[in-house]
């Protein structure tokens, strides 16, 4: 049974820093990515990497600020986010894929979702 579990959101002050931690167990993916979505905004691709977690992508908002890990070994995903700001407040969502295209809105395995909340 594939399951993603997330771990790690909370509240913050603007500013600091968030670990948000995601646990793949079932089968192994090629690309793994977070997403988050903001009360009455759409889901946004925040950050994926390849198997290797040698290719990364960035939301151009979180670019410098925001960094993806991958342990294979433990078949986990990690999103270390620093300098927080109130507009990152939003669910984040681990998602992932067979596929190789690591930019893309329509993964095929989701988690439930963490909460990241960070005041001003």
């Amino acid at each position: 049974q594939l399951q993603l579990v997330e771990s790690g959101g909370g509240l913050v002050h603007a500013g600091g820093s968030l670990r948000l931690s995601c646990a793949a167990s079932g089968r192994t993916f090629y690309s793994l990515a977070w997403f988050r979505q903001a009360p009455g905004k759409e889901r946004e691709f925040v950050a994926g990497c390849n198997w290797s977690g040698e290719i990364k992508h960035y939301a151009d908002s979180v670019k410098g600020r925001f960094t993806i890990s991958r342990d294979n070994g433990k078949n986990t995903v990690d999103l270390q986010m620093n300098s927080l700001e109130a507009e990152d407040t939003a669910v984040y969502y681990c998602a992932a894929d067979r596929g190789t295209v690591i930019r893309r809105m329509d993964y095929g395995y989701w988690g439930q979702g963490t909460q990241v909340t960070v005041s001003s």
